[in-house]
């Protein structure tokens, strides 16, 4: 880690046992809570996904996924509880923080710039340039190259060259998740991939989930589609409240389980 990300984020290895590279989670949070003024978003959640593990993240609107979320990418601190990534202790006080060590957010609205290409939008703010005389210039083969690579790597159909604007919206959804690729990323969280796309392009989101779990990649997908969670997902965890409710590998619940503890007819699982 470089000093200058050491000015904003510190990082304590701690002491105690080592742990095996292949039984350390990649991201763990030990009673994470979270205080707006009197009003309690959070309390006491603790929750671990391992490498090439998908993780749903589901619960009603106001049950705290939004937030834990956005401590994770670094919008905010938790105050209270403790966040571990890749076995070290982690303090996040901005998202480039947390997207200094491998950290991405695939957010509802995807950020992307509708009237640049897709390899535009892949390298946004990271273009790669080169030299010319005096002169430096944007090297488009170059990204164009690499976004392809990137597409092939997850099996997308989308073209370098194609404007964000003339794609569907699982193109798009490949778009934003080759960006993630783009910088190594070891754990990515997605925002309702799914909302208001055809079941085709559903289909394509949940395939490019597929490939970051074959690639190593540790995911967290928020989602308030059930078919989905139980399509792609190893694990679901159910928000209620600001409280952690359930955690339970996917084969060992149900939709039914699953909406119970959402809506409260259910208390734990």
């Amino acid at each position: 880690m470089s000093d200058d990300n050491s000015l904003r984020m510190s990082v304590n290895e701690g002491g105690g046992a080592a742990i095996s590279p292949a039984a350390q989670p990649v991201l763990e949070l030990k009673g994470v809570g979270k205080q707006f003024g009197a009003i309690r978003a959070l309390q006491g959640v603790d929750l671990s996904i391992g490498a090439g593990e998908v993780v749903g993240l589901m619960g009603d609107n106001g049950a705290g996924k939004s937030t834990l979320v956005r401590i994770i990418a670094g919008n905010f601190p938790p105050s209270q509880g403790s966040i571990h990534f890749c076995g070290r202790e982690v303090h996040f006080h901005r998202p480039m923080d947390s997207r200094s060590v491998g950290i991405e957010v695939v957010y509802q609205d995807l950020a992307l710039a509708n009237n640049l290409t897709a390899a535009a939008n892949v390298f946004l703010g990271r273009e790669l340039k080169r030299n010319f005389g005096p002169l430096v210039l944007l090297d488009h083969k170059g990204m164009e190259a690499r976004a392809l690579e990137l597409f092939r790597e997850l099996r997308s159909e989308t073209r370098p060259h194609d404007l964000v604007k003339d794609m569907s919206g699982g193109q798009r959804q490949a778009v934003a998740i080759a960006r993630t690729r783009l910088s190594n990323a070891k754990l990515v969280m997605m925002d309702e991939p799914t909302a208001a796309i055809s079941v085709r392009q559903v289909e394509q989101v949940l395939s490019l989930i597929h490939r970051l779990k074959e690639q190593g990649i540790a995911v967290i997908l928020i989602s308030h589609r059930m078919p989905d969670i139980f399509a792609v997902c190893d694990r679901v965890v159910v928000m209620r409240r600001g409280e952690k409710k359930a955690d339970k590998p996917v084969g060992d619940t149900s939709p039914d389980e699953v909406t119970a503890l959402i809506t409260g007819a259910k208390e734990t699982a």
